[in-house]
């Protein structure tokens, strides 16, 4: 398989403390890594070091992604060159309707002007599949909108930009039961119909259940301490993370 993501010996500090302690993860084409491990570990440090937020500082290592080394570049070019972060808390964005952020984005990370025609048939038809109200797309992102909603409205937009690997920062956090079942089968659908890789951060394992999982991490006081397959999820799930402590 051809290698997409590599991280090499990644140390970030948080205002001067540091959180990750050298991680190395490779992740090839089309393959679901699951990061997980108890509340502080690092992980959703993790997922935003790899999407440059420059709230978190990386003092060492390598970030490179499909053969470029990305460890200096902005945000805006990883998300141009594919990558995509979905947020564990969305903010509200007041003056920009959900349709039009999501066409904008795809714009530039396409670097052409989609059709206005095919992008709301595809849009509508990807809102269906999430259950979400086709009024949502004209309305300004994420204000007014419930938790379960903002979290849809992410996974819409990863299934919109199509990204090459999507970074899902607890998604399913604070979701009732049938919210999390339909952010999975928007997850799902991802995988089935992209050849995009998939970062899954979670510390729970409700969002998993139907998902395909390559490789599980287990994350601790910001180092990787074990490695295993999709099983590995079911024995955290049946006996937490206390021994990895």
């Amino acid at each position: 398989m051809s290698k997409l993501l590599e991280i090499q010996g990644l140390k970030v500090n948080v205002e001067d403390k540091e959180i990750l302690h050298g991680i190395d993860l490779a992740v090839n084409k089309g393959e679901t890594h699951v990061i997980m491990g108890p509340n502080g570990a690092g992980k959703s440090t993790l997922g935003h070091a790899m999407m440059g937020n420059p709230t978190y500082e990386i003092t060492e290592g390598k970030i490179l992604f499909d053969g470029k080394d990305l460890t200096e570049e902005s945000a805006t070019d990883r998300a141009k060159a594919g990558l995509f972060l979905s947020f564990q808390n969305p903010i509200e964005v007041p003056g920009i309707s959900l349709s039009n952020f999501i066409r904008n984005a795809l714009d530039q990370r396409t670097g052409k002007r989609v059709r206005l025609w095919d992008f709301r048939k595809n849009l509508e038809k990807k809102m269906a599949l999430l259950n979400m109200d086709k009024t949502y797309a004209d309305r300004d992102l994420n204000v007014g909108f419930s938790g379960g909603e903002k979290k849809k409205a992410e996974i819409l937009q990863m299934l919109m930009l199509n990204p090459s690997l999507a970074i899902l920062d607890e998604t399913d956090s604070g979701l009732d039961v049938d919210a999390v079942r339909i952010v999975s089968q928007g997850v799902e659908e991802f995988q089935k119909s992209s050849e995009g890789a998939l970062v899954i951060i979670t510390h729970s394992t409700r969002i998993l259940e139907a998902l395909h999982v390559d490789y599980t991490h287990i994350l601790v006081n910001g180092k990787i301490v074990k490695t295993g397959d999709g099983s590995l999820v079911e024995e955290i799930n049946r006996d937490g993370f206390e021994k990895f402590l």
